[in-house]
């Protein structure tokens, strides 16, 4: 499944905080926004469990948007950008 993360989070230790657990899950693609496919529901609640771990609830605001596969391929972009892809990837070593 494909996922959008945007965050508002005012304090710039936690902010750093998120940043570094969303690298972890996708690709940043805005300042305070990511783009990731996950492979599971379980690698979602993971996200979902340390992210909350890390934020303020009272001051910080992490919204999460579930996109499914016709919409992850209708994306545009306008000005600075590029739509990021998983590329195919073969393994190609000796048969021993």
């Amino acid at each position: 499944m494909f996922y959008l993360v945007a965050y508002d989070i005012p304090d710039n230790q936690r902010r750093g905080k998120v940043a570094r657990i969303l690298e972890d899950f996708g690709d940043r693609v805005q300042y305070s926004v990511f783009e990731m496919e996950l492979e599971n529901f379980a690698q979602l609640q993971e996200m979902q469990q340390r992210l909350a771990g890390a934020i303020d609830p009272r001051a910080d605001s992490v919204r999460i948007y579930f996109l499914c596969q016709g919409c992850q391929v209708k994306r545009a972009i306008l000005g600075q950008g590029e739509v990021y892809q998983d590329q195919e990837v073969y393994i190609v070593g000796e048969e021993r």
